[in-house]
């Protein structure tokens, strides 16, 4: 399991060059007009990890195995696309499915990239992605409470509905009140209760400090994640090899490319941590929620394993290095027995022992 995130924004902000980059890949046609992209563009990116680097060297394995995570790119959003503006309301579909959304506004001056409200204003922008986005819940809520279709819902579910539905109505994204709310209404493939991540997409000068587009964001989205990048430089990177983008991001002073931040960003927006499987075979990583118990977190190999599972045997990543093996770490007393109440940690070198 990895995860999938959807690119929204206005068209010309630069989110097929960020898709571009991000998945090193020319995939995304990126052109000076409005809803030059119309199907979605979906990349798959290996999540580069160095533990694995070194579990894999380590066990001198046949096979390194990333986590992944997957992009997909959609057409333009323009106010009233809700309503059929644009290329209306059929691109929202393209991201129902995904675990984090990542709301890309432009925080850039240019005279040769025309921006579709004549004016570079990020706040704008982003009230109008999270209106259309509010605007397009609402139809599916108040389509789920038709007349008909209510009777197929159980009391308790149209109480909540109806409690979302005066929320949006409000003009407020949908919150959920606990889990078992949040797991029913991700069924219905509700956007605004999905977690995002505000991409400030900056020119280069802008790259180190900003500007007054990314400060208003700061101040006015204090509490969400917000992340600047330069889609263009990105895209220079992502074309160089790893010789040439160290050094060129070295001259350029940037310590992190845009797809580490937003990877990082991700795990930590959507609590997720990796645990890693490693042997001659293969050194792989895996991804799961955080405070998963042991056996949920050996599904992820194999669904079987969570019914079958005995114990875990785990030593953590940084002793895997410093003794070189399982068994040499056995031998140091570093490798731990765990049970089914054990809690997977970040980092965690685990071989289940399962019922055959």
């Amino acid at each position: 399991m990895g995860f999938k995130c959807g690119i929204v924004g206005l068209p010309n902000v630069g989110k097929s060059t960020l898709f571009n980059a991000l998945t090193a890949s020319k995939n995304a046609e990126a052109a000076n007009f409005p809803f030059c992209t119309i199907d979605p563009n979906i990349g798959v990116v290996d999540v580069v990890d160095e533990r694995l680097d070194q579990l894999t060297k380590l066990s001198n394995s046949k096979k390194k195995i990333y986590t992944n995570i997957t992009f997909v790119d959609i057409a333009g959003l323009v106010k009233g696309a809700s309503k059929g503006e644009g290329l209306g309301n059929k691109f929202l579909s393209h991201i129902r499915e995904v675990d984090a959304i990542i709301h890309l506004v432009r925080c850039f001056e240019s005279d040769k990239i025309t921006h579709v409200n004549s004016k570079i204003n990020p706040l704008d922008d982003l009230e109008t992605i999270k209106t259309e986005i509010i605007l397009s819940d609402l139809d599916i809520v108040q389509k789920k409470l038709e007349k008909g279709k209510k009777k197929l819902l159980e009391e308790k579910e149209v109480k909540i509905l109806e409690e979302k539905l005066s929320q949006l109505n409000d003009g407020k994204e949908v919150v959920p009140n606990n889990k078992e709310e949040e797991k029913f209404l991700t069924t219905l493939g509700l956007l605004s209760i999905k977690p995002k991540i505000i991409v400030c997409n900056v020119d280069e000068e802008s790259l180190a400090k900003g500007n007054s587009h990314t400060e208003s964001v700061k101040k006015n989205y204090s509490e969400e994640k917000v992340v600047t990048i330069c889609a263009d430089i990105e895209d220079q990177i992502m074309s160089l090899d790893n010789d040439e983008r160290e050094t060129f991001m070295k001259e350029i002073g940037l310590n992190k490319t845009g797809l580490n931040q937003l990877i990082k960003e991700g795990y930590e927006l959507l609590n997720l941590d990796t645990f890693f499987t490693s042997g001659p075979e293969e050194s792989r990583a895996w991804t799961i929620e955080k405070n998963t118990p042991a056996p949920k977190a050996a599904s992820v190999i194999h669904t079987d394993f969570e019914k079958n599972f005995i114990r875990a045997e785990t030593v953590t990543c940084e002793d895997f290095v410093k003794y070189g093996s399982a068994e040499k770490c056995k031998e140091n007393g570093k490798l731990r027995i765990e049970g089914k109440d054990y809690i997977v940690k970040d980092g965690d070198v685990l071989y289940f022992r399962v019922n055959p």
